[in-house]
């Protein structure tokens, strides 16, 4: 038997396996061969933290001592933020936000020079943002549980949950497995765990977010190029390994499983993305999808549940699970071992499942 329990191997169960191993043994359960198949491992992999509400930027700014410690992790990227004439609101809203600063449509083009100067009519920049190396991350994260005896198990998907006496009794794929503390860390399948273990939902919903691949425009050396927004997050466009990849950034409702993209959703945003650019999209190399999943609020959800406190939720980490995991699952363990928290009283409160009755 396990201290802790945990269900899910993305991101968010992983990091919390490598900082609970040091409180005692534990067991992470993935449904599916390999670690971070579903939502972590189709992330856009930024480090911005000023990205989301305001108890998810603190986290992910609380993740920053982390990933700059962390060898190979982070690199240069950068942002940029482009509107038309029509989006002076939005993009006045999110250039605040982002702390950006504005430049000319000329300045812009200097550094991404697609961008068409008939439409753009407004630009900003920022420096404070990083790609991050998920699979370094991640892999960092499962070495340092497994040094200190964790036990990982894929192919494990979860039938099952009952309580027998004080332990929990999960039955999988791969066998039953038991634990004093569960930790529910299963990405857009966190309701579903807490309803079969007879633990209240709190109303997650799973969101949909497609992305295609698509060659460098007009073969021009991208690696260099920020990650780019258009006003509204109406789509986002990000160099990646040669390529860049496209978002339309859509927020559909899913139920949860293995997610794929929508070819009308995706062609819309596309056709949004072409709008901005003087290069025409004529292929795309691959495409994918990915459910982002938010709590009723769009905050984390991290703490023991008010009716069950040997349930522990780790989810809701929405479009943020890889900039703000150092930060949770620090969290987590604190809260867990009954240690002072080196974050704010007010963000515990924040991110607390009890702010759901």
């Amino acid at each position: 038997m396990s201290d802790f329990l945990i269900i899910g191997g993305g991101i968010a169960g992983i990091s919390a396996a490598a900082r609970l191993s040091a409180l005692g043994s534990v067991t992470v359960l993935e449904s599916e061969a390999v670690l971070a198949h579903h939502a972590s491992g189709r992330s856009a992999a930024l480090y911005e933290p000023r990205y989301g509400a305001p108890a998810v930027v603190e986290l992910s700014l609380a993740s920053g001592d982390h990933f700059r410690a962390a060898t190979g992790v982070l690199s240069p990227r950068g942002l940029m933020l482009v509107g038309r004439a029509d989006q002076a609101e939005a993009f006045a809203a999110e250039r605040d936000a982002f702390e950006m600063t504005e430049c000319s449509v000329d300045e812009a083009r200097a550094i991404v020079p697609i961008l068409n100067p008939a439409v753009v009519t407004r630009a900003a920049v920022a420096e404070h943002a990083w790609d991050i190396d998920t699979d370094l991350l991640l892999q960092g994260f499962a070495r340092e549980a497994k040094a200190r005896g964790a036990t990982i198990v894929t192919g494990a998907r979860v039938t099952a949950i009952r309580r027998d006496g004080g332990t929990w009794v999960v039955t999988t794929a791969a066998g039953d497995f038991t634990g004093r503390l569960l930790v529910n860390a299963a990405g857009a399948w966190v309701d579903q765990v807490a309803a079969m273990a007879g633990v209240r939902p709190l109303g997650f919903t799973p969101l949909r977010r497609s992305m295609a691949r698509l060659p460098a425009p007009g073969g021009l050396d991208v690696s260099r190029w920020p990650m780019i927004f258009g006003a509204g997050e109406s789509w986002y466009a990000k160099p990646d390994a040669g390529a860049l990849i496209v978002s339309p950034a859509e927020e559909d409702p899913a139920e949860p499983h293995d997610a794929w993209a929508d070819d009308m959703v995706l062609a819309e945003g596309l056709a949004r993305y072409e709008e901005f650019v003087t290069e025409p999209v004529t292929r795309l190399m691959s495409n994918w999808a990915g459910l982002r999943t938010f709590s009723p609020d769009r905050v984390l959800v991290i703490g023991r549940d008010v009716r069950e406190p040997s349930f522990f939720w780790l989810a809701g980490q929405g479009g943020y699970g890889f900039q703000s995991c150092p930060g949770a699952s620090r969290l987590a363990a604190d809260l867990i071992g009954g240690r002072p928290t080196e974050i704010g009283a007010d963000l515990v409160a924040a991110l607390d499942p009890a702010r759901f009755g």
